[in-house]
């Protein structure tokens, strides 16, 4: 992937906008959908819903400190877009018949956790921490669960859907990367040493610890759906692959930091990493979903409506 012109790839973008009320949600191939695999598809959904919800609230923080007013513009159109991917993922669900009138599927207790960190702190974070966390989220469960998911459903609304989303998706990994090679680009010890300091901020810490147990929870998820681990894996050893493609993006602290920790992900011997983080995610799993603070009101934006 080659680094890219911003301001090309914000032309790009604004022509390339799609709307829900472009799918046809009527069209025939509803009943593809097997008897074995909808309660487990409803789950799996409801997961990748999510997540793209959390994408867009990463992507609304980014704008607000941009460098420049190009990467303003992006992250801007990267908020609406993943919005855009939550609501074409719910009218796949209503679709289905996984939907009660206007009801909202729940996120897992580890999902609604990092969504009240985004909504809480996201906003004081330093661009570089976002902006090296989201490609990793967007390569690792993003990349997996919607490569599964065309692997294993057959109704092509999904599939047309789904070929919308992954245009946009590979448009954000881009920029994502670009980004993170810009921070890098004559970083001086100095500069280092204080992007790395970052891991001190007590609210930073807050986050690391909902962002382990969540792709420990989501590797679960996805494992039991059908879909093979080492695959996920695949899709971590990308970002690694990626970002490191260049000096600038190995000098990035976070692509370094972030690097680290997706060793320790894939590395299922580590028992000193994942033994700690399992057992927090069966942990989470106790917590009452009336000890969690209401849901942001920012998600009342989603909708399975076409015309959204």
């Amino acid at each position: 992937m080659a680094k890219i012109d911003l301001d090309k790839m914000l032309t790009k973008v604004k022509n390339t906008q799609w709307a829900l009320s472009d799918i046809d949600w009527e069209a025939p191939g509803a009943d593809l959908i097997t008897e074995e695999q909808w309660p487990k598809l409803k789950e799996f959904m409801a997961d990748l819903m999510w997540i793209e919800h959390v994408g867009a609230r990463a992507f609304a923080a980014m704008a607000k400190k941009a460098p420049t007013d190009t990467l303003r513009e992006l992250y801007t159109y990267f908020h609406a877009e993943e919005q855009r991917h939550a609501n074409a993922e719910m009218a796949l669900m209503k679709r289905w018949g996984m939907l009660d009138g206007d009801e909202l599927p729940e996120p897992n207790i580890n999902l609604r956790l990092v969504i009240e960190w985004l909504d809480r702190y996201s906003d004081e974070m330093p661009v570089y921490v976002l902006g090296t966390v989201v490609p990793m989220l967007e390569i690792a469960l993003d990349g997996a669960l919607c490569k599964f998911l065309l692997d294993t459903v057959d109704d092509p609304v999904c599939h047309q859907a789904f070929e919308k989303i992954n245009d946009d998706e590979s448009r954000h990994l881009g920029v994502g990367f670009t980004v993170m090679e810009m921070q890098g680009h004559g970083a001086t010890y100095i500069k280092m040493v204080e992007m790395a300091a970052q891991l001190m901020d007590p609210r930073l810490i807050l986050g690391i610890a909902s962002y382990f147990p969540l792709l420990n929870k989501m590797r679960d998820n996805v494992v039991a759906m059908g879909l093979s681990e080492e695959k996920l894996y695949e899709c971590m050893r990308k970002f690694e692959k990626i970002g490191g493609r260049t000096e600038d993006g190995r000098r990035n602290v976070w692509f370094q930091i972030i690097k680290q920790h997706s060793r320790w992900v894939v590395d299922r011997d580590n028992r000193f990493y994942h033994a700690p983080v399992d057992a927090i995610v069966r942990l989470t799993g106790y917590i009452p979903r009336k000890a969690l603070p209401a849901i942001p009101s920012w998600v009342r934006e989603l909708t399975y409506k076409p015309t959204a």
